[in-house]
């Protein structure tokens, strides 16, 4: 490990980290966005901002990494010797790219900067400096590591109904008439079962979308982490979070990505939210094809990947495009499965549109005995934690002589894209609709993560935003966080939104600093005063 030193007038520096032989380092400070280019030396100093030499000192690790003036080094590239371009070897692709860590402190205000990530990476063009191994992500290794862990999540699941001594039948169900069902297994042969009550859990299934060469050509979000190839270039057809999700990670493989949206983003999600999550993807290369739906898919050449022409039309007029692709990922909804379970034979209520199963508070359907739970329910949030939640509660109901009934309003959930989404309650709109805009005070901020503030990464991207219905004393009926890690932050408010989370009580309590989870303790901003809330950054 070495510690590199450069100075900017009065101000100097110290980056610690162990860069490959023959590698440049470019250093820019955070509010003079000037570079220092060049060969690393490994011993001696040299002249800052020479051109061919480096930044200065190269050592070991002093006990206290000292950082002169607070934030000044905000991003720290290492390039291979003949690198010609700063940033360009670092936009060639993740596939390309060796995450190493880059930790400071500062010495003069006793502020502790958290580590902080840099990149090292090759040049595309040219073969490793030496020392540099080439960094490349494998699609078979990754793709084989996720089947054997959702196949050990399987075998668990398996054992534990086996040691709580519950029958597993690998069959398909079907009743047949009122407490009988049907069990035929995937060699035809049938057995019968009966019981007082039952549950109907089956999920849903991707949907394809009726075109010519959808199903011949195109795979789902179920295919793709069974696809035996990288999927290269790939057009992303939906605007789910299921969608988004996927076009983000492939996006941060380095892949070519097209998201193609025939609407809205994230529909049933926070409006505000949904657009800054799509304009933070686009700042990572994402390509949004906005109204456009497409009408055929057609295979120009076979491969692994092959290449794919789709051919598109707007859904406002009479305008089409044509694109080329290696993969073509279909994310536009899931048809719930229960079109073949006999339920017509028994009465149970389906709806016509979506063939979903109308319950009420303690999901019971149209027939007293039949239960449902999960994706298959009529306006329920389709996430599995809430389906887990409401069948533990529901047989605690039915067999444990229990009352409590699954909340299916403050539920917390993240989309997980590259920059995070997470929420729980309402959303800005629903809780308009539900309390009247007049009722709400709708507190918000830009937030800058420390984490970003050393790379010098926009200030104005995060984006914090509770919703408050002032007559019951600025109750926290909506919790909406973009930025990293808003997962982790979500699932600790989302408690606190249980127990009757307040405005004050956000107020009252003391932030931990420096997290990015700190900003909902001082809010203090609303939107009704129209106030600036733009943070200054680099």
């Amino acid at each position: 490990m070495d510690v590199f030193k450069g100075e900017s007038g009065t101000s100097e520096w110290f980056i610690a980290a162990a860069p490959p032989a023959g590698s440049s380092v470019r250093l820019r400070p955070h509010r003079h966005r000037w570079g220092l280019w060049g060969p690393l030396v490994r011993s001696g100093s040299r002249r800052p901002g020479e051109e061919g030499h480096a930044a200065g000192l190269c050592g070991p690790i002093p006990p206290r990494h000292v950082l002169g003036s607070w934030g000044h080094v905000c991003e720290c590239w290492l390039y291979p010797e003949e690198a010609d371009a700063p940033g360009r070897a670092a936009r060639a692709g993740a596939d390309r790219l060796q995450e190493v860590r880059l930790g400071v402190q500062s010495a003069s205000n006793g502020l502790a900067c958290e580590v902080c990530d840099f990149t090292v990476a090759e040049h595309p063009s040219r073969p490793p400096a030496p020392g540099l191994s080439p960094v490349k992500h494998s699609w078979a290794t990754m793709t084989e590591a996720i089947q054997s862990h959702i196949g050990s999540l399987s075998w668990g699941h398996r054992l534990a109904l086996r040691e709580k001594a519950v029958t597993y039948v690998n069959s398909y169900g079907e009743f047949v008439e009122h407490h009988k069902v049907k069990a035929t297994n995937e060699k035809g042969q049938e057995a019968f079962y009966t019981a007082a009550k039952f549950v109907i859990a089956t999920g849903e299934r991707p949907r394809y979308l009726g075109i010519q060469g959808d199903k011949e050509y195109c795979i789902t979000s179920d295919d793709l982490f069974s696809l035996p190839y990288c999927p290269g270039a790939t057009l992303v057809v939906g605007a789910s979070y299921v969608a988004l999700e996927c076009a983000g990670f492939l996006a941060g493989l380095g892949l070519e990505v097209t998201v193609m949206v025939r609407s809205v983003l994230l529909r049933g999600f926070d409006r505000e939210m949904a657009e800054k999550v799509g304009a933070s993807m686009q700042q990572l290369g994402v390509r949004f094809l906005r109204k456009f739906m497409p009408v055929e898919v057609q295979q120009l050449e076979k491969g692994l990947p092959g290449r794919l022409k789709v051919v598109a039309k707007s859904t406002e007029g009479t305008e089409t495009m044509e694109g080329v692709y290696n993969t073509v990922l279909l994310a536009v909804g899931r048809d719930s499965c229960t079109k073949k379970l006999g339920l017509e034979k028994i009465g149970v209520n389906i709806s016509e549109k979506t063939g979903k199963i109308p319950v009420n508070d303690e999901e019971q359907t149209s027939v007293p005995y039949i239960y449902a739970v999960g994706d298959v329910l009529e306006g329920k949030p389709q996430l599995t934690p809430v389906a887990v939640q409401a069948g533990k509660l529901l047989a605690r109901r039915l067999f444990g002589g229990r009352s409590e009934k699954c909340d299916y309003v403050s539920v917390p959930t993240v989309v997980f894209t590259p920059l995070e989404y997470g929420c729980c309650g309402y959303s800005e709109e629903k809780a308009s609709e539900v309390y009247q805009a007049e009722n709400l005070n709708v507190y918000h901020t830009l937030f800058w993560p420390l984490e970003w503030t050393v790379a010098c990464r926009d200030s104005n991207t995060c984006y914090a935003k509770i919703i408050c219905n002032k007559l019951e004393n600025d109750r926290v009926v909506g919790f909406h966080v973009l930025g990293p890690n808003a997962g982790e932050i979500t699932q600790g408010f989302a408690a606190a939104m249980k127990c009757g989370l307040t405005k004050q009580l956000l107020d009252d309590t003391i932030g931990i600093h420096p997290t990015c989870g700190e900003v909902f303790t001082t809010l203090e901003i609303t939107k009704a005063s129209g106030l600036d809330i733009t943070q200054k950054g680099c």
